[in-house]
This record gives structure tokens, sequence and C-alpha cells, in this order.
């Protein structure tokens, strides 16, 4: 005979579980439309394109900022002055940036390659010997534009940071500590290998030059004004024998980016006026014009709803969620989980009370009360939920851009889907956590 489960203990439950056929159903549908977006959306500016793109489509209300950051808007029925239902999320994700003056030539190994600063948190190693492909903007001497993306398609080149073998690596890799042995300066990308056929220096770097000057009609003095990022070529794809998985680049934080798009795309009535608002530079501090530390792009928007009204007011009685990711509990890692508190895969949206690190530094802290409204609607709409914690006190702790907004007066909570292998070419999400972040974004904006 089964045990029964105490009904006062909180205890986790299975998202899979939770959800019925007809919506088992429907989540494997919507991790289809979700993985074609991550495809199309290596990078924050095709992620701003995409957006566009599905916003006008629904005849939905956008406004844009500097190409990577926009707003959706759908009006509710109550005025604005009673306050805004606004879900977060960023759209930039960790990679390799080109530097100013990216190309040079190794003249030892024969080889031109590009220089790279890069972008967030990463693990350095990770990104060695993988397939990449480089996407971004070039602004030429002319002011016109190229829009760059070369690598995805299955008869492009793709690109390289080249790694030493194990047979030589003992002295320079294999004694040092992980974070020492890869440097920053050494993550440069092979381009290519064949040399102009004259007797001057460079022959390689030349003859690389022409290429992109017959391809692209650029010059080396273009890539001072470009945005060109290295990310991996690798193609969203379901992972496991059940498919209930998907793997791929920049789920941290595309997972709720899509989320939050098809939340907003598909409210009928609102009570509220709800907002999605994609940010930028998250991933670096959330510094910059186009990030969640600009207040002044949703000031605007607001005085665009109604130009009358007091926005500081607005503020104060309008509620957010931080959309994005949570660190999902990892296999052969679990000693710096505290498991009663951290997410799993597979266990629906996170819900983390707080972020930051240490004391709760660099943090926003929830109310209880605003927890307990979050809570009481997951539990109203039946949305697989879970709590969510980024590790052990001491050993670790990140931010998200919830502060920035909680700084503004406004009930700030961060809810999004648990992600392994987090910040690494290749994140995991289960697809019923995914669902479960769009069926909770949408009940947030609707209700």
């Amino acid at each position: 005979m089964a045990k029964k489960i105490d009904k006062f203990s909180y205890n986790k439950k299975s998202a899979w579980n939770i959800f019925n056929k007809t919506q088992t159903e429907q989540i494997f549908i919507f991790a289809d439309e979700y993985k074609s977006f991550l495809n199309n959306s290596k990078t924050e500016r095709e992620a701003i394109k995409e957006i566009l793109k599905c916003a006008n489509k629904k005849n939905k209300k956008i406004f844009l900022n500097k190409n990577s950051c926009a707003a959706i808007i759908v009006k509710g029925e109550k005025p604005i002055s009673e306050g805004l239902r606004i879900v977060i999320s960023h759209v930039d994700s960790p990679r390799l940036d080109l530097k100013q003056v990216p190309l040079f030539e190794d003249k030892d190994s024969n080889l031109a390659l590009f220089e790279t600063h890069y972008y967030g948190g990463i693990k350095k190693f990770q990104w060695l010997t993988i397939p990449l492909a480089l996407h971004g903007i070039i602004i030429k001497k002319d002011g016109s534009k190229i829009h760059f993306s070369i690598g995805e398609d299955e008869n492009d080149p793709v690109f390289q940071v080249p790694d030493i073998l194990p047979h030589l690596s003992h002295d320079i890799q294999d004694t040092k500590k992980m974070n020492d042995a890869i440097k920053g300066e050494n993550l440069d990308i092979a381009i290519g290998s064949i040399p102009i056929k004259d007797d001057d220096k460079d022959n390689i770097k030349k003859a690389i030059l022409k290429k992109l000057n017959d391809d692209y009609g650029i010059i080396e003095e273009d890539f001072i004004s470009a945005e060109l990022e290295a990310v991996p070529a690798f193609k969203a794809r379901d992972i496991g024998f059940d498919k209930s998985l998907i793997g791929s680049y920049g789920q941290d934080d595309r997972a709720c980016v899509f989320c939050s798009l098809k939340s907003i795309l598909n409210i009928k009535n609102s009570k509220y006026t709800a907002i999605s608002l994609f940010v930028d530079k998250e991933e670096i501090g959330s510094e910059g014009a186009t990030s969640a530390q600009s207040a002044s792009f949703l000031r605007s928007i607001i005085k665009n709803l109604d130009p009358k009204i007091d926005i500081d007011s607005v503020l104060l009685k309008s509620k957010v969620i931080s959309a994005d990711v949570d660190a999902a509990v990892t296999p052969n890692y679990t000693e710096v989980f505290e498991l009663k508190n951290s997410a799993s895969l597979g266990n629906g949206v996170a819900m983390s009370k707080f972020t930051g690190h240490g004391g709760k530094y660099s943090a926003n802290d929830a109310s209880a009360e605003y927890v307990s409204e979050i809570r009481t609607l997951l539990n109203k709409m039946k949305i697989p939920w879970q709590t969510g914690e980024l590790g052990k006190v001491d050993k670790g702790g990140g931010g998200t851009v919830a502060k920035y907004y909680s700084r503004l007066g406004m009930e700030v909570i961060d809810l999004g889907t648990p992600v392994l292998s987090m910040h690494s070419p290749f994140e995991v999400t289960s697809k019923a956590d995914i669902y479960s972040t769009y069926l909770a974004y949408k009940a947030f904006q609707e209700y």
C-alpha cells in the first residue's frame, strides 16, 4: 500500500506529473517554437529583430531602444495610474566579442586570427576547439551597414579557438588552476591560412583582408565601428531518449525572453496594463543605455501612454517579475547546492525570493506579501513551480536585474527557468519548465 503524502509538508512535484495529456502535447509544440527562436536569436540584436517581427505579426504595440532593447505593451482594463504588470528579461548572453582591431597573423603557426575579449562570465576552457559562428554588424567608412552572419548554414565555414594537445599541456595547463590555465588574452579565433602570393610580410592577413573586401566591401578600419560576436555554431537540439530536455547556446536568458514574448503576444484580456520589457547588457552588470539600469526607456513608455501621468506614482503601484533563469541542481556537483531550496530540472518555474551573494549583498529581496501573491496565483492556476537559490551561502551567488527595478519602488521577484550548465556554450533546460515559465508570465500579466 502506497504511503500517503504528508499534507502539511512542502514537497516539490514533477511538472510532468502535474500537466495533463493535452498540456503535455502543448509542451512539445511550444518547445519546437522555442528551439526555432533560439536558432534565429544568437545575439541581442537578432533577438530584438525576432521580437519585432513577432509583435508586428500580432499587431502589438512595440517600442524600440537602440536596436538591442524593446518593450511590447498591452493596455489593461484599469488605468495605468493603478500600476503596471512588467516582465523584464535580458537578450544578451556570454560570448566572445571581437576587439576593435582584431586581425593579426601568427607567423609560427601560419594562421590568421581574430583577437577577442570575452563578454560575461564564462569558463574559458569551454570555448576552446568548439565550432564558432560570427554574427553582428559592421558599419563601413561610408556609414552603410553590413549584417554579418557566417557559420550557421551547413555550407558556411566555422571558426575555432585552438587548444594545445594533451601530450604537451602538462606544464602550461595541467598543473595550473583551471582559471589560470587558459588566459583570456589567448582566446584568439583561427580564421584562415592561405597567404597572398607576394614577398611582403603578413601575407595571410593580407589574403584575409582581400577576401573580406571582395565579399563584403570592407577594409580593416571598418572593424573599429563593428559589433561582431563569436557564438557557438550549435543548433538547438532535443536531449534524452524521451526528448524532454533542450540543449542550446544562449538559454540564459533567451528562455525567459521567449516565454515573456509569447505571454504578451497571447494575452487577450489584461486587468492591468502589461509590459514585456527586453533589455541588454545584463551579463556585464546592466551598464549602458539599453540596460535595466537605464530607467529612461521605461519612463518614456509610461509618458507615451499618458503624457499627464505622474510617473513615480505609477512605478510605486507597479509589480514586476525579473524574468531570469536560475541554477538547476547539477549531478556530480550537488555539494554546492542547498538542496531543499534549489531548483531541479522538471519541477516547474523557479521562484527566488532573493538573489545576491554572501549576506544577500547586491540583491533584491522580495517582501513576504509579494511572494505570497505570486505563490497564490501559481497555485490557483495550477502552474508547476519550485523555489530557487543560486547555491549554498558563501559558495557563490549572483544577481539579476531585479534590484534595479526595486530601487524605483516597485514590487519585484525573480521567476524563471532552471538551467543546467549555465553560461556554457550548450546550456540545458526542461521543456516542462519552459512551458511552466510561459504560463506563469501569462497568468501574472493577465490577472
